[in-house]
């Protein structure tokens, strides 16, 4: 996306335009820097930096974020221009509203120059490090939480080169923080993750245990480093022109680093902060010992739901959530899913009913004004089904339950990667196996069961005990078989 500045961009200097309600609660700047995130995407934006500069304006703080973009430079580039402020225009079905936000106080580019991002990881100064990055990104095997070291994380573990990774940048970044005796800090992940706190610990502790580090850093890290687990939910589909038009005509002035989401938002937080933390709470996120129930709730009731609709949805030829939520029948299977088998799976939160949530999520995907597209949510769903769906299968099969609405997500997820809608329309794979998927469906041919024994031979997504288990196979191979010979639309018919 091009840059473009003048009298016509947001900025500091055009804050004074702004419709009074569009204006930011705090100003880049003004608030000394107490956060680094990592992952500058339209989420982070929408959802953390919402909540921080929220809780700036009514409790205060030297909490101000330093955005990182692990790689993209566009946004950095559109941020720097703007004075790192940025516009969150929530869409609902009813209208929209726009505000433009402060929270960041500057950015950063990893890519560009990791020792800059290193620098601030070992600031005193910075003492919470959020993060949203994709699943991939952590480089865990989703089945097993085992680290899965691409050669780029191999060579950032040898240390003789700046850091290219994620998990190279904290590395480094603990590391020097280490060296200076620069105080406690927590490290938060806001990603999908089942635990995404120990997950986040477990990825740290492997990397140092394969790396080059001095003695005493694994004991520095275990006395100073926190990793409070989170869950983190708000619809935040990819912007568009349109999203920039809407910020344009609601501010007056160009904003191209506008996002927009729909108006519910949660924040889940274990309060595990050594070095402190902004009011969140003053913000409306819930503070907690225990986040497990949580996020279970979020992954299995909205995540599952939504890969679920992702993928008869783009199977149909639906373009968005929404659109693919009105097929025929869909709704009463969905809510079958969650009432049947996702609530049985497990126990929510206290005082709050899963079947209740289910029906609060289906209401926030039919949302008209989020046209969150369906090939989205669909990409990387060998990272995202195993929390999203084949937890909720295991689960229910150990306690002896069926499983067979989670078995026709299952299903319709090996038909996506087939590579063909209903209508024959080619379906792009985007995903960090599809070499291993591809492979295994070259080896199956045409044959729904040699498809389904190939790929829960993918030991990277399928947990043992699923795969093993004759029933679900059976499940699974029936609803690929149904999916395949008359469609999605027709197969719901039947199954509804």
């Amino acid at each position: 996306m091009a840059v473009t500045v003048g009298v016509d961009r947001l900025g500091l200097g055009t804050l004074h335009r702004l419709p009074v309600e569009s204006r930011p609660l705090v100003r880049p700047g003004e608030v000394p820097v107490g956060i680094v995130h990592l992952g500058l995407g339209a989420f982070h934006r929408a959802h953390q930096a919402v909540y921080t500069e929220e809780a700036l304006g009514v409790a205060g703080g030297d909490w101000g974020i330093v955005g990182v973009a692990p790689r993209s430079t566009d946004v950095v580039e559109t941020l720097a221009a703007q004075d790192s402020l940025f516009s969150v225009t929530t869409l609902a079905a009813t209208g929209s509203s726009t505000r433009v936000v402060g929270a960041l106080a500057g950015v950063r580019h990893a890519a560009g120059d990791p020792q800059a991002v290193v620098d601030l990881l070992a600031d005193p100064a910075v003492r919470v490090v959020t993060l949203t990055v994709t699943e991939k990104a952590y480089q865990l095997d989703p089945a097993t939480g085992r680290l899965r070291p691409d050669p780029a994380l191999v060579a950032d573990l040898r240390g003789d080169r700046p850091p290219t990774t994620v998990p190279g940048l904290l590395l480094r970044g603990l590391q020097a923080r280490a060296a200076a005796q620069a105080g406690p800090v927590a490290l938060v992940s806001c990603d999908n993750l089942p635990a995404n706190g120990s997950r986040l610990r477990s990825l740290v502790y492997q990397g140092l245990e394969r790396a080059r580090v001095p003695d005493g850093l694994l004991d520095w890290v275990s006395g100073q480093v926190t990793f409070p687990a989170t869950m983190v939910d708000r619809i935040v589909p990819a912007s568009t022109a349109e999203t920039l038009t809407a910020a344009r005509q609601a501010l007056g002035v160009s904003d191209l680093a506008a996002v927009a989401a729909e108006p519910y938002r949660q924040w889940v937080v274990e309060d595990d902060f050594p070095g402190g933390r902004p009011a969140w709470e003053r913000a409306g996120a819930v503070l907690t010992d225990d986040a497990g129930a949580w996020e279970r709730l979020k992954l299995r009731t909205l995540n599952g739901v939504h890969s679920a609709i992702a993928y008869l949805g783009a199977l149909a030829g639906y373009e968005t959530i929404a659109d693919a939520l009105a097929m025929p029948h869909l709704g009463t299977v969905l809510r079958r899913l969650i009432d049947e088998e996702i609530a049985a799976s497990f126990t929510g939160p206290e005082g709050v009913s899963v079947t209740g949530y289910g029906d609060e999520v289906l209401a926030r995907f039919a949302n008209p004004a989020i046209r969150h597209r369906t090939l989205q949510v669909a990409m990387d769903g060998s990272q995202k089904l195993p929390q999203r769906i084949l937890h909720t299968v295991a689960d229910l099969r150990a306690a002896g339950r069926s499983a067979r609405w989670a078995a026709l997500v299952v299903a319709a997820w090996i038909r996506f990667v087939g590579g063909r809608a209903d209508d024959g329309t080619a379906l792009p794979l985007q995903d960090p196996l599809a070499e291993q998927i591809r492979a295994a469906l070259a080896g199956a041919g045409d044959s729904p069961a040699r498809t389904v024994q190939a790929l829960f031979a993918l030991a990277e997504v399928f947990p043992a005990e699923v795969a093993a288990d004759d029933q679900v196979c059976t499940d699974v191979t029936e609803w690929l078989t149904a999916l395949s010979r008359h469609g999605v639309e027709a197969t719901l018919a039947g199954a509804a």
